[in-house]
């Protein structure tokens, strides 16, 4: 695999199952990536190393994805110039809830994209259409992404037998 161009940050192992629908999106575009553990309370110092690190090994864009106080996000845009995205983790007895406020309310300076609660698939895709400004092929693989999102929604119009439906001409 290529060096890699995103760098999934997860706030502590409890999070992989969004760092997994993160890395399912990315290696169907075909973007390289790699993925990690920095806590933004317990390994401070690794989350705000990697972040300075990032640009110099080639990565573009950090996805944090973090639950709670979901702090991490906002640790690796201080450190960063880089595109970082922040997606909330449904944990904790608010489900998701304080962590997205946490993810959308940065400090002037310090931005933080923010996707839904759990949402690793819109951060891919969100980091893909960023990394696609510049690179026709990966704007291709989107396209193609979002063409075959298209035609499944028009094979569950056909299925839904047994109601009236909208004629094809509706569309």
């Amino acid at each position: 695999m290529s060096r890699p161009l995103v760098g999934i940050v997860l706030g502590s192992k409890s999070d992989l199952f969004v760092g997994k629908k993160v890395a399912e999106t990315l290696e169907e575009l075909g973007v390289p990536f790699e993925i990690t553990v920095a806590s933004a309370h317990r390994t401070p110092d690794d989350a705000a190393a990697y972040a300075r690190k990032a640009a110099s090994r080639g990565i573009k864009i950090l996805i944090g994805i973090a639950g709670l106080s979901a702090a991490l996000p906002g640790v690796l845009a201080a450190h960063t110039n880089l595109p970082v995205l922040g997606v909330p983790v449904s944990s904790g007895t608010l489900g998701g809830e304080d962590a997205l406020l946490a993810v959308t309310q940065m400090p002037p300076g310090v931005p933080v994209g923010a996707v839904g609660i759990d949402a690793g698939k819109n951060a891919a895709v969100l980091a893909v259409r960023i990394l696609a400004v510049s690179d026709e092929t990966l704007a291709e693989r989107l396209s193609s992404l979002v063409q075959a999102g298209m035609a499944r929604i028009r094979e569950d119009r056909k299925e839904m037998e047994g109601l009236p439906v909208a004629p094809p001409e509706a569309f």
